[in-house]
């Protein structure tokens, strides 16, 4: 993975989402299952796009603290706390941090994911 060369913290940032989710869309056409962009790394936020490619996803894991996943394009289907659904382009869902989830997509999705880190595991300013 490249280095980031953009600020991801600031009083102000502003991101053009069809621009981002552009150039992920390149590098899954390079043959990776999945890419993700961090956007905001800022105390305890971490905005970040992530494109899957068709058949792609993220394993079984859980976060430190709560999460969004807001589809922005295709569908994907959210397994978490022992249940399964299948959300399309629009949806926003909201998991409990440490709650155990994984996601797949069978033909592509778009998401921004939002995580709220408890501020003892968030990076010092």
């Amino acid at each position: 993975m490249s280095a980031v060369h953009r600020s991801l913290a600031g009083k102000v940032l502003a991101f053009e989402l069809g621009e981002e989710m552009h150039l992920i869309r390149e590098q899954l056409s390079g043959g990776r299952d999945r890419i993700a962009r961090t956007l905001v790394k800022e105390g305890s936020l971490r905005l970040t796009l992530v494109g899957l490619a068709p058949g792609g996803g993220l394993d079984e894991h859980d976060a430190p603290g709560p999460i969004t996943i807001h589809v922005l394009e295709g569908e994907l289907e959210l397994t978490a706390g022992g249940e399964t659904g299948t959300y399309a382009m629009g949806a926003l869902i909201a998991v409990d941090r440490r709650v155990r989830h994984a996601v797949r997509s069978q033909r592509g999705a778009m998401f921004l994911l939002t995580l709220s880190t408890p501020q003892s595991d968030a990076e010092p300013r």
